[in-house]
């Protein structure tokens, strides 16, 4: 387990902003390179940022701060949901206002993490500015406008392995055998849908 456990000091004239407090973000990102983009891309914005890689890195770090933000990746390491890291953040602090993030984008995954706590769900890739605005779109938008196309066989099929994804805590051999299908044959097939 890895905790690049980082914080920095904030600007000067941020110093007495009465957000300061809330100005705290941390990072869950097992991808170390993007961690530290992510990181330093905030920090220059004034935010002072903490970086995990796990769920017992968050843990650890909520016993000595409360962050007024959040970034999650929706896979960790060892095959670990970052779903469970959304619900213990949102635990610790229900007005935290986190953003999930994902290579593996699918219905299922974004509505479990917005029961859990997230206020927003984005698919990589994605920069600071659309984590950013996200950190304000907390409100539904009912004018968004609604999709006419309908789902094709493979979009169903991507929708049912998200789903039994999961429901097995992102355990790809039991995933696999729930679908009926060779671990190998999964592993492949989120390979090819996995955006970097």
């Amino acid at each position: 387990m890895n905790d690049n456990t980082q914080a920095s000091a904030r600007d000067d004239t941020l110093r007495g902003d009465a957000d300061a407090a809330n100005r705290l973000l941390l990072v869950v990102e097992d991808d170390a390179a993007l961690s530290r983009t992510l990181v330093r891309s905030f920090e220059r914005r004034g935010y002072r940022v903490i970086s995990t890689d796990s769920l017992e890195g968050v843990q650890k770090l909520l016993e000595d701060h409360s962050p007024g933000y959040a970034v999650v990746d929706l896979k960790l390491h060892g095959e670990a949901s970052g779903l469970a890291c959304v619900q213990t953040l949102h635990e610790h602090d229900a007005d935290m206002l986190i953003v999930v993030l994902t290579g593996f984008a699918s219905i299922a995954t974004a509505v479990e993490a917005i029961k859990l706590g997230a206020c927003h769900y984005l698919a990589k890739p994605s920069n600071t500015d659309d984590i950013e605005r996200a950190f304000q779109l907390t409100q539904g938008n009912a004018e968004v406008a609604l999709a006419h196309r309908q789902a094709s066989i493979k979009t169903l099929e991507w929708e049912r392995i998200h789903e039994m994804l999961v429901a097995t805590d992102f355990n790809i051999s039991e995933a696999a055998r729930r679908l009926g299908m060779h671990r190998r044959t999964l592993a492949r097939k989120l390979d090819k849908r996995r955006v970097s």
